[in-house]
């Protein structure tokens, strides 16, 4: 796989599941026609950075813990597969639930669309990671730490809550030419007959600095 960006293969079969709290609540998988082969045929970045295309891409690694001053986060990161139904895993609904990266997805650092998921809420056991995704501003920082002790800072570029039935497949999935993050939850207001949420939050994020 390449890192530029998720195989069309990969993408085909991937739903990104997110139960947050309730019901699961599908935001759907880019179809093959979205992703290109590498990151010779890149979509539009999806918005400025302070510093981020000077930065170098990273080695592939696994992220192991995830970072947000902003808004309180600081939680450890287990990777997600598939599932048996070809949605990809999420995070357990359980206390303490740590965010999920996506190891179909490059390595945070990596060129391309890397995806890092959580909860919002996580059922009986209260608030999720990512309960107050919605709040961060263009310019905050996401530091994402990797397992062979390197880290990639990102600074947010936009925040989008979304209805799940328009999920920005292209937006989110699509290939780009630089280190990109995507950081998504549930959002917006319950359905009341399901029990999940209407809404995405999405937020992108450009890579301005690594370490090792």
């Amino acid at each position: 796989m390449r890192a530029a960006a998720l195989t069309a293969t990969v993408l085909a079969s991937v739903a990104l599941t997110s139960a947050c709290g309730g019901a699961p609540a599908a935001a759907p998988a880019p179809p093959a026609a979205v992703i290109g082969a590498g990151s010779d045929s890149p979509s539009a970045p999806s918005g400025p950075t302070t510093a981020g295309a000077a930065a170098r891409p990273i080695a592939r690694s696994t992220p192991v813990r995830l970072v947000i001053p902003d808004i309180g986060v600081d939680t450890p990161v287990m990777s997600l597969g598939l599932a048996s139904d070809g949605t990809v895993q999420v995070p357990p609904i359980a206390a303490n639930a740590p965010a999920g990266w996506y190891r179909g997805s490059p390595t945070p650092g990596q060129t391309g669309p890397s995806v890092i998921l959580a909860h919002v809420t996580v059922g009986r056991y209260g608030d999720g990671v990512f309960l107050h995704l919605s709040r961060l501003r263009p310019g905050e920082r996401v530091t994402v730490r990797l397992q062979d002790g390197a880290s990639a800072v990102f600074a947010v570029d936009r925040v989008q809550t979304v209805a799940k039935a328009q999920f920005p497949t292209r937006a989110v999935y699509g290939n780009v030419d630089r280190p990109e993050l995507r950081l998504i939850t549930c959002g917006g207001p319950r359905d009341r007959a399901g029990g999940g949420y209407l809404d995405n939050v999405v937020v992108y994020a450009s890579l301005v600095s690594t370490a090792s």
